[in-house]
């Protein structure tokens, strides 16, 4: 491995890599000094224009669209033919469909599905639509998403979030900003929405739940604990 981008921070042996700017404003200059023999690019970000001056400059680049769990696992295993790790694609593939498996048989044991809003943004208030994976990972962990719809990112007022009762709030957390733990903070300002007297507002990661990789599961399960804990107080 030579660079990558700048908030790509796991495994932890990446932040001692050198970075080549975001994944949406990529440094062509310091792609080309490190000379890799490989640039693995996401098409919903790395700017097309980049990776044709990286083609051009006979760079390959591989580039990867992952948009839900099934493709997230169609593009390990690509990467793994790439890179000669078929076995540790094939793996981790066969621990995710597991791990997948056993929230949906749990899932599939109740009817019940809570109304969940997911924030992403604060200002404006901005949240998850249809064609999204997290929207994807609400509906299989056994919860409906209240933003629901054909925008991918639906951007909301107060009064309409309000207006939607949520039942639990779900709120992407980066530990290196306070600015999540203030819209907790701003929302509990309701007791009367259900999410706050029922004590159901939950900071999560974003790293888990705002990339589209293998961490995606671990994400999944982390949401159908929220939105299920009666369905995993014992361990079956």
């Amino acid at each position: 491995m030579k660079g990558v981008t700048l908030f790509s921070d796991y495994p932890n042996a990446a932040q001692n890599l050198p970075t080549v700017g975001s994944y949406v404003h990529l440094d062509l200059e310091k792609i080309v000094a490190l000379r890799p023999d490989l640039c693995i690019a996401i098409k919903d970000g790395n700017p097309k224009e980049v990776i044709d001056r990286l083609d051009s400059l006979k760079i390959p680049v591989y580039a990867v669209d992952p948009r839900n769990l099934a493709t997230v696992m169609e593009t390990m295993q690509e990467i793994g033919l790439l890179l000669g790790a078929n076995d540790r694609a094939a793996f981790l593939i066969r621990n995710m469909k597991s791990r997948i498996g056993l929230v949906k048989s749990r899932i599939a044991t109740t009817d019940y599905r809570p109304r969940i809003f997911f924030q992403i943004g604060i200002s404006p208030i901005v949240s998850v639509g249809s064609d999204t994976f997290i929207h994807e990972i609400i509906v299989l962990a056994g919860g409906k998403n209240l933003a629901e719809g054909k925008i991918p990112y639906p951007r909301f007022s107060q009064e309409q979030v309000l207006g939607l009762s949520p039942e639990i709030f779900i709120i992407t957390s980066m530990a290196r900003s306070r600015t999540f733990e203030k819209a907790k903070a701003e929302w509990s300002r309701w007791p009367q929405l259900e999410a706050v007297w029922s004590d159901r507002i939950h900071l999560v990661d974003s790293n888990l739940f705002d990339r589209p990789s293998p961490r995606l599961v671990e994400a999944l399960e982390l949401m159908a604990q929220l939105i299920h804990p009666e369905l995993f107080e014992n361990p079956k």
